[in-house]
């Protein structure tokens, strides 16, 4: 069977499979097309061996995976999908893809918790470990002799962070031998969607030159002063004790904003973010569930959400979130919520919370475009699980002091 496959031209030499790599892999900014590349390609190879009879799984990791949801199962069913021939030679259910020789499965796993599990797996064919800057060294050295039948091979997608983190150690600064690693970013994609093309625009325009380079052209990530949690938090791992206390909040989604659902615990002046469940266009019908899945216990608790929409919380109510309620908002809350949450001594947030992670490296104050000025006004962007932060953390959350003309007695008013 001969078939024609669309991929952007810098990928090309990397899916060249007359050549054998053991690795190949591509890292870079925003809408590169990365990672629709390695599912689609991925699909196309695991047919190939099939065809050549050979059986063994495609094992898709990354560093961390609660569900299904938060694998590559979504992307690698959307390139099987978008290529009627390879739609053919496809069984594909709920829950698992496969050859329809049954021959070849897919495996989706997180890294973090599933090693021993993953270590057990007969014959991994390829390993793709996509959004592998977080990966961590330990799991490196696991996973890669696992990955151990004669022509077997490991394949990688990160946008980088950290200079000198593993990822960038091992395949960057001392890449291996026989690999094929490429840097891909958005004008590398022929493909690019205008919708993010309008997004990169408006990013160019509102964020500082850094901050803007990281998340488009494939830079290392370097704090700014416009970044407003620049040195506030890190990533890290940790267990809540019972006597910490218990927050959480929820952000409702809009059009391409996500809803964005999460839990903190503080103690001893210490802020720890422990949960987290976003996604964007998710529907209110499906909003309750979804938290839940991702939240242990989340229904159980005190919730503070967005008051802009309360028939959104009348529905969750009804439909097993009854402990939502509205926060409270006034004249310079979102400044009051930063000035809270910058307050802690520290602020720990556990690597499953991918994308309070990235909004904490990209939430960033205005920058005037002339003068390179910061304004003390924060940007509407990159801040939807911040705000669910704000509305947990809301009953300590202390209004600023306020001055009347009337008087010169400075009040001090706190929300419960």
């Amino acid at each position: 069977m001969l078939s024609q496959i669309a991929i952007p031209p810098k990928l090309v030499p990397v899916f060249d499979f007359s050549k054998h790599y053991r690795y190949r892999g591509a890292k870079g900014g925003r809408g590169s097309a990365k990672t629709r590349t390695f599912a689609k390609m991925a699909a196309v190879r695991a047919w190939q061996l099939s065809m050549c009879k050979m059986s063994g799984v495609i094992l898709c990791g990354r560093e961390f995976m609660n569900s299904l949801e938060d694998s590559s199962m979504a992307e690698v069913k959307a390139a099987i999908e978008s290529e009627s021939w390879l739609r053919e030679q496809y069984d594909i259910g709920e829950k698992y893809i496969r050859t329809k020789n049954r021959r070849i499965e897919f495996v989706f796993a997180g890294l973090r918790h599933n090693l021993d599990s993953i270590k057990s797996k007969s014959r991994i064919l390829i390993a793709w470990i996509d959004e592998a800057e977080a990966v961590s060294e330990t799991a490196w050295i696991k996973l890669l002799p696992t990955v151990r039948e004669e022509g077997s091979e490991i394949w990688i997608t990160w946008n980088p962070e950290k200079d000198g983190s593993p990822t960038d150690n091992r395949f960057v600064k001392h890449p291996p031998a026989n690999s094929n690693i490429v840097e891909m970013n958005y004008h590398d994609n022929p493909y690019f969607p205008a919708t993010l093309e309008q997004q990169r625009q408006d990013d160019q325009k509102r964020m500082d030159e850094g901050t803007y380079r990281w998340t488009w052209e494939g830079d290392y990530r370097k704090e700014s002063e416009a970044q407003i949690f620049a040195g506030c938090y890190e990533v890290a791992e940790f267990e809540p004790a019972e006597d910490w206390t218990l927050v959480q909040g929820l952000d409702w989604g809009f059009a391409n904003d996500p809803t964005a659902a999460g839990r903190s615990y503080v103690w001893d002046n210490k802020l720890f973010i422990s949960h987290e469940a976003v996604k964007v266009g998710l529907e209110l019908d499906d909003t309750p569930k979804f938290i839940m899945d991702r939240i242990p216990d989340f229904e159980k608790w005190e919730t503070r959400a967005d008051c802009a929409r309360p028939e959104s919380i009348r529905y969750v109510n009804r439909h097993g979130l009854a402990r939502v309620r509205a926060c409270k908002k006034w004249p310079g809350s979102v400044e009051d919520g930063i000035a809270h949450i910058k307050s802690y001594d520290r602020i720990f947030i556990h690597p499953r919370c991918v994308e309070t992670k990235k909004e904490f490296g990209l939430y960033s104050y205005k920058v005037d475009r002339l003068s390179g000025d910061i304004k003390p006004i924060p940007e509407d962007a990159y801040n939807h699980c911040i705000d669910q932060l704000r509305y947990g953390l809301q009953p300590m959350v202390r209004m600023r002091e306020q001055t009347t003309p009337q008087s010169t007695r400075t009040q001090k008013r706190y929300f419960n």
